[in-house]
């Protein structure tokens, strides 16, 4: 199904669908526990969206609300506050503020990325990709001196820690391009070294601040702006790798700073303005608040701060926030931007206020999911010098856990999640090279809601087009031909062929091209151009015997064993064929497809009359033209990168044998990869993988990129993430 997205201007008739204050007569609960935590949540998040600001929808101010949106995403069941963050980037056309080397206008980098690890759409991280090379291509070296002019091309402030180094350690998860999360730790730490006071555990805001003095004769220490630093050491460390070198300098800061602001939280639970001399700045202040509330849960969940020492500060500085909070959602006691800290208005309220509102509660409700529950807990290891993105990992569940759902240990967020034959359970995982992630397994009842699955999988039998069999994961569409196709007076078709669809959409696209059935043509998503035949298209298989090709007819039955949302299973069944020399040979496939793979698994289990072994062949079709093929037999792979075909584009296709394969061939115009296997061996199929890119979808841009892709899935297949349980 289709994700909505979107568009900015949507947004005025979304406001304006959501409850009017006066339906809310019940006031907000500052009870711990998973309902009451998400409620007041949403309906923050609720009134936020009913009463935008009026700031830039790439300033800083909206891009902090945005972070904070993007962990009410991972908690809720409720969709519309994601597509408000992608109506959010579809107005911004996925660019970063008009700065470029301003930390303030790189943080909605940091939503940008967030929705790319669920989405996985290129156009969402393709800008600021090109904007943070430029900047590694032209970096800036001068002085953090406040007084000195652009001195803000460098993080000369403490709030930049925030906005800017999260950000750039988010693209490098997503694409693994170490320059990123070099960026980030050297440039944080040429911060730190100059703004940190050491002896004091707190950030001074800038170097203007150096020299002076509070009334009471402290150093200036600003509420707010310790938290922005607290906030961005968090959302650091959700992404740096447990063995990173930097790792243990940046937890040292985040407990030294920890212990330290423990002991300047006020009786109310809040902290003021001015750490130090809280007594001349006497207002409630609700955005540096929950940055600490948002940090002191993160460690107390993480277990890098003490519990029972903690636990009961978050306790009361969640108390004091939701207090802070109206009947009708709007947050107050929000300092607004350049206004005097000693002198605002009680009902003050600021989006970068409600940024922090919501990520304090999304680690308040992990806190209340997490009391006194016994997690299944997974960790997952890459072991190899690459990034494993969007790739799905499979666990034996525990125990005792029904409907489990699974939670990003370093976050809060929820991940898609499929559970096959009722014992494994899948998920979508984004592992870095050497990086080892962990996983929460719970059963959904201790949520107070479960975020709606994406459907990036789907497979089914398609009666009303001729008995096709159709299946799609959110990069790529195949199907092959059933029994009624061989009847029809227009088509008369015998073909085991593959047939490629190809997509420029992340979403499912079968079921809606099938019903308007005109799928020849680009209406945006894509289309059918590619053409089968009785050739072995992509990925078909034969029986090669004698220099010849013995193909079978359609299937003739089939069976769906699992339909997404992240895997989808099919078998299909090929009555008996003569496979040469009167050797009659029958065939079962089970087909399997992941979500963010264009490639497709196969197990075929072939029963046959006579002795020894058949030699496979797995097939890709050899179109006129001039075309790319390129084998490897060491690898097990090929790969084809079609002639152009008109203003349709450029189909590549790709087979694997993971055994290896025995060897390569040209006949009859179809190139294949062969193998063998034993016939009559219910537990030795023949293994295979096939797929197929475009060079419109946004993925391969040329034969290079998708050979290279191909060439990766084979060796990813030799070492596999590693997964373990407890």
């Amino acid at each position: 199904m289709n994700p909505t997205y979107l568009h900015a201007a949507v947004l005025a008739a979304f406001a304006a669908a959501l409850p009017a204050s006066s339906v809310f007569a019940a006031e907000v609960s500052a009870a711990i526990n998973p309902k009451a935590v998400l409620s007041v949540m949403e309906r923050v998040a609720d009134w936020q969206l009913a009463n935008p600001s009026k700031h830039r929808t790439d300033d800083w101010t909206q891009a902090v609300g945005d972070t904070g949106f993007m962990a009410l995403v991972g908690i809720s069941g409720d969709r519309k506050y994601r597509d408000a963050m992608i109506a959010v980037g579809d107005k911004n056309e996925w660019k970063l503020g008009p700065n470029h080397y301003h930390a303030d206008d790189h943080i909605i980098g940091q939503t940008y990325a967030e929705l790319y690890l669920q989405l996985r759409d290129p156009k969402m991280i393709a800008a600021m990709r090109a904007s943070f090379d430029d900047i590694l291509a032209n970096r800036r070296t001068g002085t953090l001196d406040f007084t000195v002019k652009g001195n803000q091309d460098r993080w000369s402030w403490c709030d930049a820690l925030f906005m800017g180094p999260p950000t750039w350690l988010r693209l490098w998860s997503v694409t693994g391009d170490q320059r990123y999360l070099d960026f980030a730790v050297s440039e944080w730490w040429v911060t730190s070294d100059y703004l940190y006071d050491k002896e004091a555990h707190l950030y001074f805001r800038d170097s203007k601040y150096f020299d002076k003095r509070e009334a009471n004769g402290e150093k200036v220490y600003w509420g707010r702006g310790n938290g922005w630093v607290m906030g961005g050491l968090v959302r650091m460390l959700q992404y740096l790798p447990a063995n990173h070198p930097a790792r243990p300098r940046f937890e040292q800061q985040y407990k030294e700073m920890s212990a330290k602001l423990l002991t300047l939280q006020q009786p109310d639970g809040l902290w003021r303005a001015s750490l130090l001399d809280p007594a001349s700045y006497p207002l409630k202040e609700s955005s540096g608040s929950a940055l600490y509330a948002y940090a002191f849960a993160w460690g107390v969940n993480q277990g890098l701060l003490d519990a029972k020492t903690y636990k009961p500060a978050v306790q009361k500085v969640w108390s004091a926030l939701v207090a802070n909070v109206q009947a009708d959602g709007k947050l107050t006691h929000v300092q607004p931007i350049g206004q005097d800290p000693k002198s605002f208005d009680n009902d003050a309220t600021e989006v970068y206020g409600v940024g922090g509102f919501l990520l304090a509660g999304s680690e308040v409700y992990r806190m209340a999911v997490l009391d006194k529950a016994k997690p299944q807990t997974v960790a997952v290891a890459n072991g190899t010098d690459g990034l494993r993105g969007d790739e799905l990992v499979e666990v034996k569940l525990a125990g005792g856990i029904k409907a489990p759902v699974v939670m990003d240990a370093a976050t809060s967020a929820i991940l898609n999640s499929q559970v096959i034959g009722g014992k494994q359970l899948l998920f979508s995982v984004n592992v870095p090279a050497g990086d080892t992630r962990r996983y929460l397994v719970l059963p959904a009842e201790r949520l107070a809601a479960t975020p709606p699955a994406d459907v990036k999988t789907h497979a089914r039998f398609v009666p009303e087009r001729l008995d096709d069999f159709a299946w799609e994961s959110d990069r790529t569409v195949h199907r092959v031909y059933g029994p009624a196709i061989i009847k029809d007076p227009k088509e008369h078709l015998i073909s085991s062929g593959v047939d490629v669809w190809v997509k420029k959409v992340r979403y499912p696209v079968v079921d809606k091209w099938y019903k308007n059935g005109a799928y020849h043509k680009d209406a945006g998503e894509g289309l059918d151009y590619y053409h089968v035949g009785q050739n072995r298209g992509c990925g078909g298989t034969t029986i090669y015997a004698d220099n010849a090709l013995h193909n079978s007819s359609n299937f003739q039955s089939w069976k769906v064993l699992a339909d997404g949302p992240l895997r989808s299973v099919f078998e299909l069944t090929f009555g008996k064929w003569d496979a040469g020399n009167g050797r009659m040979v029958s065939e079962v496939k089970r087909f399997s497809i992941d979500a963010g793979s264009n490639m497709t698994r196969v197990e075929s289990r072939y029963s046959a009359s006579g002795k020894g072994p058949l030699t496979v062949g797995v097939g890709i079709v050899q179109r006129d033209g001039q075309g790319d093929y390129v084998t490897d037999a060491a690898g097990g792979w090929s790969s084809y990168w079609e002639p152009q075909h008109g203003d349709d584009g450029i189909t590549g296709c790709g087979v694997i044998l993971p055994a290896g394969a025995s060897g390569f061939t040209v006949a009859d115009k179809q190139q294949l990869a062969l193998g063998t296997v034993q016939p009559n061996q219910p537990g030795q199929p023949f293994v295979y993988y096939f797929g197929a890119g475009w060079n419109k979808s946004g993925d391969f841009a040329d034969g290079a990129a998708w050979q290279a892709y191909v060439r990766n899935y084979a060796q990813k297949l030799k070492a596999p993430l590693k997964v373990s349980s407890k």
